[in-house]
């Protein structure tokens, strides 16, 4: 028995925006498209909802796809959806960004999809409303990462406090004093060091610190204020 009378066909898309750190940039994962329509163009990595598959688990299944990574920081962002948005059909998209550690992604799924990590800064012009897409998830980013520790999502397994700073850094275009963002890390119990020290660093205060997994959650899921200073900038 049917319920429902509507009977035009309106597809549901994710787009993923999955944001990555090299030690330097904040970068975004896109692809150069094989495929029509905008074929050679630049977009985010997408897909259309199974009818079988809840949204989260779309998102997971599009962001596993590309990087091989599963349980990243993942959030729904926003729905976009402008009749003439595709120029194909009409198509609703659910947009989320993910965090990744892009030292542990599966380079073969990458070329497997044409995909690239580009710099913010030097992004190129992206096919239908994704730029707007990017625009609004590096706003949110901003705001989540001066709340909650979600930036540290994007730092390899271990790291020094000049390299996290410079993440911070890249998230806010704009510089940290050294020495406020030390004390305040160091204040959160997130970091526990390691006793190692890297081998890169140009002073021999380079200490390699973990992530304190415990407290981390913490942060995801309490109210607690993490760079508050943040938001305003």
């Amino acid at each position: 028995m049917t319920h429902y009378s509507h009977s035009s066909r309106i597809l549901v898309a994710l787009d993923c925006i999955i944001f990555g750190f090299d030690g330097n940039e904040l970068n975004v994962l896109l692809i150069k498209r094989n495929f029509e329509p905008e074929k050679g163009n630049w977009s985010l990595m997408g897909g259309f909802l199974n009818e079988q598959e809840d949204l989260e688990h779309a998102a997971q299944r599009i962001l596993f796809e590309l990087t091989g990574l599963k349980n990243n920081y993942l959030e729904q962002l926003q729905t976009f959806g402008a009749v003439n948005r595709d120029p194909v059909e009409r198509t609703v998209s659910v947009v989320y960004y993910a965090l990744i550690n892009s030292q542990q992604q599966d380079t073969n799924a990458l070329k497997t999809h044409n995909a690239y990590w580009i710099s913010l800064t030097k992004k190129p012009r992206l096919i239908f409303d994704h730029d707007q897409m990017v625009e609004q998830a590096i706003r949110q980013l901003r705001y989540k990462a001066a709340l909650h520790a979600i930036g540290l999502g994007l730092m390899p397994e271990k790291f020094t406090i000049p390299q996290l700073q410079k993440l911070y850094e890249a998230i806010y275009n704009t510089q940290l004093d050294r020495r406020n963002f030390s004390r305040k890390i160091m204040s959160t119990d997130l970091l526990i060091d390691t006793g190692e020290k890297d081998a890169n660093s140009a002073t021999k205060k380079g200490k390699l610190y973990q992530l304190n997994t415990e407290k981390y959650q913490q942060y995801l899921t309490n109210y607690v204020s993490f760079f508050p200073e943040l938001t305003l900038t």
